[in-house]
């Protein structure tokens, strides 16, 4: 059993790392699992928008040491390999994934489990979350997962620099003040307020939606001038889609726009 389950309803799916006995860990086929939802996204039309979240007052422990640490010390070097481009690859199909994904995190945040939080496009968190990149305490480095990209340009390069040199946690106070939380909120109410964000998103223009997620994720690595030139040809094409005369027809009708995603 690989612990996670998926509901959708409102054109949001929340999917839910549930095993909260021993916070919510990552396995090796619990990771093979998402990464295949997240590639599965590309074809769902029903869902506009992803929540994030873990069980029991924990997002996720990280790769279970019991199950995967343990094992992979006794894997050959071309196993090691396999396993390290697979949890890669949960991160590429997050990123590729044309729904924004809004993560909702409480208590304990650490190493991969951190990883599937910076992945997200939106994170919301509680005073009491605890985000660690642990790699170092396993002997490590920090470069697991997009980590040595990502994290920077999250919360600057110093900052991502300590916290994966030196694996310290992060409070979830701190990880707000650094950027890393977009917002916090109480433990009992930061799922249903990310779960309200992501529905103000899953009813805003799709294509739009997935056109700026592509956008941030190819101009990490363009020239000013040459992103400039992408987003005009984005925007355009953003500008053949309904719901641009949707938009425009609300405003002179002096309604709200009815976004259908296309």
């Amino acid at each position: 059993m690989t612990k996670a389950h998926y509901d959708i309803a409102d054109r949001v799916m929340t999917v839910t790392l549930d095993r909260p006995e021993r916070k919510n860990p990552l396995t090796f086929d619990l990771y093979a699992e998402l990464r295949d939802f997240f590639r599965s996204l590309r074809a769902r039309d029903d869902i506009k928008c992803v929540v994030l979240t873990g069980a029991g007052g924990n997002f996720c422990s990280g790769g279970d040491v019991r199950e995967i640490i343990g094992p992979l010390t006794e894997r050959s070097p071309d196993e090691k390999l396999q396993f390290t481009q697979m949890t890669g690859d949960l991160v590429k199909a997050m990123r590729a994934a044309p729904q924004p994904i809004v993560a909702a995190v409480d208590g304990v945040c650490a190493g991969a489990g951190a990883i599937l939080a910076m992945a997200s496009d939106l994170r919301y968190g509680t005073g009491r979350a605890k985000v660690a990149f642990l790699f170092v305490r396993v002997g490590l480095a920090g470069s697991d997962m997009g980590a040595c990209a990502m994290l920077p340009r999250i919360v600057g390069l110093g900052r991502a620099s300590e916290l994966l040199y030196t694996g310290r946690s992060l409070s979830g106070t701190e990880a707000h003040a650094w950027g890393f939380f977009n917002a916090l909120y109480e433990p009992a109410d930061v799922l249903s307020e990310a779960t309200v964000v992501a529905s103000k998103i899953a009813h805003g223009p799709a294509f739009a939606h997935a056109m700026t997620k592509r956008m941030l994720h190819e101009e990490w690595a363009m020239p000013l001038d040459d992103a400039i030139d992408a987003e005009a040809r984005a925007q355009a094409q953003c500008m053949e889609t309904r719901d641009f005369r949707r938009a425009y027809e609300a405003f002179v009708d002096k309604r709200e726009p009815v976004f259908e995603g296309n």
